[in-house]
């Protein structure tokens, strides 16, 4: 079946749930926001969350950093 990511059309077994999904993707559950059609999903429902055709998903991964400040 047809899912698209983060605007990118790809093909998936049915069945499969958002954690099985992550992992084949190689993408660490823990340091991402995952929204499905338009609903951000809680970390703990990724694996009983199955999806279905033409599901939409973005993916947004966690990027530590920031600004650093220098006091003279």
């Amino acid at each position: 079946m047809q899912i698209i990511i983060n605007g990118e059309k790809k093909i998936i077994d049915n069945n499969t749930t958002l954690a099985a999904l992550l992992k084949e993707l190689a993408i660490d559950a823990q340091r991402v926001a995952v929204e499905l059609n338009r609903n951000i999903i809680n970390k703990t429902d990724y694996s009983k969350t199955i999806l279905k055709e033409n599901d939409l998903l973005e993916i947004v991964s966690f990027i530590g950093g920031g600004k650093n400040w220098m006091i003279n």
